[in-house]
């Protein structure tokens, strides 16, 4: 007697609202475009409406539901207005992706100038910080949610030339595991993803170094850079049913870089 099947509804988005910082080209994107076609309503966020707006457009034009909101998260009013939008109109927030980063300097450590030092930490580390206090307040309210900070490997090994950037990556990964511990009893599950050699323009400079490139290609095992749709499932999987009991973990995909 054959057994019937049917697909997993672990994966299953429908009626979640999520935001997406960072969400107008690259990873962020990618991830966007995956919680939409799996039922969310994908908010589209980056500091320029623009590229978001193509990005929400395309989600919906696919037969998915999207909306555009430009949010700086390096600036703390932009911050606090995004969770006004937010709460005025759905008045509650099941995902959010904390994905924008910037990296401003490619350089030796030592010449890394106030300008470039405070830019990267109002991003990366302040800006995750007060979107995960603002989202973790409304999920508490609300029965729980799921966050998910975009690290990088650099957290595990700092990027040469990418000192700074490197040091705020290993921060945010301490930072998730903080929120998971404390957050957890809000059923509010807190994770990381740490992207490997990806292709994106944020990543130019690492693909527009030949030296650097052909050293990374020799050491990943899988012998090739990863395509931003490569890091999107796994921000599905933790944002998902499927992941109900994974809190505080930060998952590397790097194609075995940092074995």
């Amino acid at each position: 007697m054959a057994i019937k099947t049917t697909a997993t509804t672990l994966f299953d988005l429908s009626g979640k609202i999520a935001l997406v910082t960072g969400a107008s080209r690259g990873i962020g994107e990618a991830i966007a475009k995956l919680l939409a076609q799996q039922g969310a309503h994908v908010i589209v966020s980056s500091r320029k409406i623009d590229g978001c707006q193509l990005v929400a457009d395309a989600i919906n034009n696919a037969g998915g539901s999207a909306e555009a909101l430009a949010c700086h998260v390096g600036n703390m009013e932009q911050i606090e207005s995004t969770f006004d939008f937010i709460k005025q109109k759905f008045g509650k927030l099941d995902i959010l992706v904390n994905n924008a980063a910037t990296n401003p300097y490619f350089g030796h450590i030592l010449d890394t100038d106030l300008g470039a030092y405070s830019k990267t930490v109002d991003v990366n580390i302040r800006g995750y910080f007060f979107m995960s206090i603002e989202a973790g307040k409304l999920m508490r309210d609300n029965g729980g949610g799921a966050i998910v900070n975009t690290a990088s490997v650099n957290a595990l090994q700092p990027g040469m030339a990418q000192g700074i950037y490197s040091i705020t990556k290993a921060a945010v990964v301490n930072m998730t595991k903080a929120f998971a511990k404390e957050c957890g009893e809000f059923g509010i599950r807190v994770n990381a993803l740490l992207p490997g050699m990806t292709k994106t323009q944020f990543a130019g400079a690492l693909f527009a170094n030949e030296e650097m490139y052909r050293a990374a290609m020799e050491t990943i095992p899988m012998k090739r850079h990863a395509e931003p749709k490569e890091m999107a499932g796994t921000v599905l999987y933790l944002v998902s049913d499927a992941s109900t009991y994974t809190n505080g973990e930060c998952i590397v995909v790097d194609g075995g870089l940092t074995i």
